[in-house]
């Protein structure tokens, strides 16, 4: 069923038809939860907008809506770091009408009126505003929350989302947390249930990978890790810390009575219109618990290597790399360095009818459709080295390890790549070259290694500067001679770097989202003779230059240079292996 006959079934409006067919067709929405919802909304006989629904339920983002709306309808799209420094109240509109209509004017002059709006379909807004004023409404398309966050500002009482919810909450109710059952009953209560969702709504929008819930004495501690980097956010009262966990508990299906132990569960949730999986762990601290929680999200939309940020000369050899059918590729890397994403975008590229792929994982951070993945359980037995041990008797093509922990998982992974099979995993090193003696300090022998070890790639994930707010300047000739920049230009060009600024579009951090800096280690002949030689990772690197690998270094401050980030940014997750 297509959206446009969903829409026959209920009435909408021309833009809502479109914005539904916008959703579906750019895999925004699926076409069974828009018919259910219109369904819904049919029920209740609600007579909120379809976008603002759609919103309300969860569907889609008003980020997304506001695309999709632009999109289809021509309106700009002005978003908050775009609006004026000063907004003129009009003393003609009520607060009321501004929050319910999702609407701000921005100026004004004798004869016009320039009016953001989320909907930019509703005729009765514009007109009402247009009889009430005079004058002529030009409307722009702006996104909901940014617009509801500025009425609030303008013309509210100034209070946060979140204080409006705190408000809801009994603090003498809040702070009896000695019954389980009262306390079962407390986190299961509309404002409680509505302040977890907003914190997990807001750590989506602003693209968080984890949610971490801290509890001291006197206060409880909400940080969000953007882009890598812990950020402080508004946090609830200190007698509401155990409501919060144990609603995060309930969701997680864990013992919200056992506070003496860590725990760990998982949550799956829609959160605008994506599935997402968190990953939830607790553990007991002095004045309360602690708790963790990794948003994985799971997006249609598959990388390309180029995305990555990988060197575009680069880029034919990792496709090289990654077509040969027996060996073994290895990504290397500390912990949140993005290694995941480099195997699962590979993953995406091997995933033919012609390949049966099997993972084994711990845990399976994103499911695959066509992969076979193995959540391995050691409670009962199931390990890596066991799983693998069974895997090669499933005449696979591809296998995936998650890491190479001990000299078990690792030698049934030489074998595997020796008998036919495209070995796929991790490792936990500093750069490229020291990977090579790593393997081969657990136990590995050399001719092995040379045998069936195709290419390493490394990696690191440096910030992306905010392109709305970045700044360019001359760096001093000790900085240019400090990182070698001279060496990375053409003679006589002039030496550029960039640093951050911070505005409201990137919540004043001067950073939007992270790109990879790494490099990628092709085993040759010359750097095999190095390994029979036992030669230590600072021959192998010399060697591996010499065959014409860029460094992880050189990549990053290619990347400071072109303005993606900053020669600061690049130094924070460079650890010199050079």
């Amino acid at each position: 069923m297509l959206a446009k006959e969903l829409s026959e079934e209920v009435e909408t409006q021309p833009l809502d038809q479109a914005l539904m067919e916008w959703l579906v067709k750019n895999g925004h929405i699926k076409q069974e939860d828009l018919a259910r919802a219109l369904k819904v909304k049919d029920v209740q006989n609600n007579q909120d907008h379809l976008p603002g629904f759609l919103i309300k339920l969860g569907l889609a983002s008003d980020v997304t809506v506001a695309e999709g709306l632009s999109a289809i309808s021509g309106y700009p799209l002005i978003k908050l770091s775009e609006y004026p420094e000063l907004i003129e109240r009009g003393e003609y509109l009520s607060f009321r009408f501004l929050k319910e209509h999702h609407l701000l004017p921005l100026s004004e002059d004798d004869g016009r009126i320039d009016l953001v709006m989320a909907y930019p379909g509703d005729d009765f807004a514009i007109r009402a505003i247009e009889m009430a004023s005079g004058k002529v409404v030009r409307p722009f398309l702006g996104i909901q929350s940014e617009v509801d966050d500025a009425v609030e500002e303008l013309y509210g009482e100034g209070k946060s989302q979140m204080g409006k919810i705190l408000e809801e909450v009994d603090g003498s109710e809040a702070a009896n947390d000695t019954d389980i059952e009262h306390l079962k009953d407390l986190a299961s209560e509309a404002p409680v249930v509505r302040l977890v969702n907003f914190l997990l709504n807001k750590a989506i929008e602003m693209k968080a990978s984890d949610i971490h819930i801290e509890c001291f004495e006197a206060r409880i501690r909400v940080r969000y890790r953007v882009d890598g980097v812990l950020q402080d956010m508004e946090s609830p009262a200190s007698n509401l810390k155990d409501a919060i966990v144990s609603r995060i508990k309930i969701m997680a299906n864990l013992d919200i009575a056992e506070r003496r132990l860590p725990q760990d569960g998982r949550i799956k949730l829609k959160i605008h219109g994506k599935d997402s999986d968190l990953r939830v762990s607790t553990i007991p601290t002095l004045y309360g618990e602690s708790v963790v929680m990794r948003l994985l999200i799971k997006d249609d939309n598959v990388l390309q290597l180029s995305e990555l940020g990988f060197e575009e000369r680069d880029i034919p050899r990792f496709n090289e790399v990654f077509s040969v059918p027996h060996g073994m590729i290895l990504v290397t890397g500390p912990t949140g360095s993005g290694k995941s994403t480099t195997l699962y975008t590979a993953l995406h590229s091997l995933n033919t009818g012609e390949r049966k792929i099997i993972t084994v994982e711990d845990p399976v951070e994103y499911q695959v459709e066509g992969v076979n993945q193995i959540q391995v359980k050691p409670s009962i037995g199931l390990t890596f080295a066991s799983a693998l041990r069974s895997i090669v008797r499933q005449d696979p093509d591809v296998i995936m390890v998650g890491e190479l922990r001990d000299l078990e998982t690792s030698k049934i992974c030489v074998q595997s790549a020796l008998t036919g099979h495209l070995v796929l995993s991790t490792l936990h090193t500093n750069d490229a070259a020291s990977s090579v003696t790593r393997l081969l300090e657990m136990g590995i022998e050399d001719f092995l290694l040379t045998s069936t070890l195709r290419a390493i790639v490394a990696q690191r994930l440096v910030r992306v500067l905010c392109p709305e707010c970045r700044e360019s300047y001359t760096p001093s000739a000790d900085e240019i001679r400090e990182y070698d920049l001279d060496k990375l230009v053409e003679k006589g060009a002039g030496i550029k770097l960039y640093r951050a600024k911070g505005c409201r579009q990137c919540h004043d951090t001067g950073y939007k989202g992270r790109v990879v800096i790494g490099e990628l280690l092709v085993l040759n002949d010359a750097v095999r003779s190095k390994i029979l030689e036992r030669a230590d990772a600072g021959a192998l690197r010399k060697v591996a230059y010499e065959s014409g690998m860029t460094s992880m270094y050189e990549n990053g401050c290619r990347k400071a240079l072109q303005g993606v980030t900053t020669i600061d940014e690049v130094m924070r997750v460079y650890d010199g292996g050079e």
